[in-house]
């Protein structure tokens, strides 16, 4: 008699709360195949699970609906963030994904537009086949086509600046005012400088994790608020 062997996976990610800002420590994330977690002070956690498995989130002895494994999209970062402020009194726990679709949404609709500027392809030489002859011809409308120089330039240039344009409209969704806010306390005119200042690429943007990407934000607030104190001083200066 053979036991049935079940793929083991290590399931992580950070839990926050209603602000999705703000990490909540001493979630107990609970699994039924019988393993236990709990979310350090960052609101991390790892816990091992199989694909039969589901994942309950507990705080204050309120639990979340499971969650089952084997629908989990990313297992090494399935961040949730609970409907709750850390400085209430508990009533119910309703979990929301902390990345909303509406850019990917926004994206796919852009690219479907624009399909045939996202699918350019520059022209080149084909043959056919002389219905009359029996014999390998050029086809002349591609071979016209190539030399239709300017043409192709601007399709490239447009094909380009699209996909720069779904590129930045990425960095605005991430990177945005109201998310900025909350994380850096600024205001008016120096959260304007700010974002113009610290905006970070789309690269960046695209393969930090939430915890980095919040903790640059942090991090690169110290720093501006150094350079502003220091450039006030250098005005008061003799």
């Amino acid at each position: 008699m053979t036991d049935t062997v079940k793929a083991q996976f290590t399931i992580s990610g950070t839990v926050y709360d209603s602000s999705k800002v703000v990490p909540v420590k001493d979630v107990v994330v609970k699994c039924t195949g019988g393993t236990t977690a709990i979310t350090d002070s960052t609101g991390h956690y790892y816990i091992s699970a199989t694909d039969k498995d589901s994942l309950t989130f507990i705080y204050h002895n309120k639990p979340t609906p499971r969650f089952a494994v084997k629908q989990i999209e990313n297992i090494g970062n399935f961040d949730i963030s609970l409907r709750i402020h850390v400085d209430e009194k508990f009533k119910t726990l309703r979990e929301v994904r902390v990345f909303s679709n509406s850019f990917k949404q926004d994206s796919i609709a852009n690219r479907e537009e624009y399909a045939k500027i996202f699918n350019y392809q520059k022209p080149g030489f084909k043959t056919n086949t002389s219905d009359y002859s029996g014999a390998a011809g050029m086809d002349l409308d591609e071979f016209i086509n190539m030399f239709r120089f300017k043409r192709n330039k601007q399709l490239k240039s447009f094909q380009n600046r699209l996909v720069d344009q779904e590129q930045e409209k990425y960095v605005n969704y991430r990177f945005n005012k109201t998310l900025v806010r909350r994380i850096t306390h600024l205001e008016g005119k120096n959260l304007d400088s700010f974002m113009v200042l610290y905006r970070p690429d789309f690269y960046f943007t695209q393969n930090s994790t939430t915890v980095i990407f919040y903790q640059y934000i942090l991090n690169a607030s110290y720093q501006f608020r150094k350079e502003l104190l220091g450039g006030e001083a250098k005005k008061e200066g003799p």
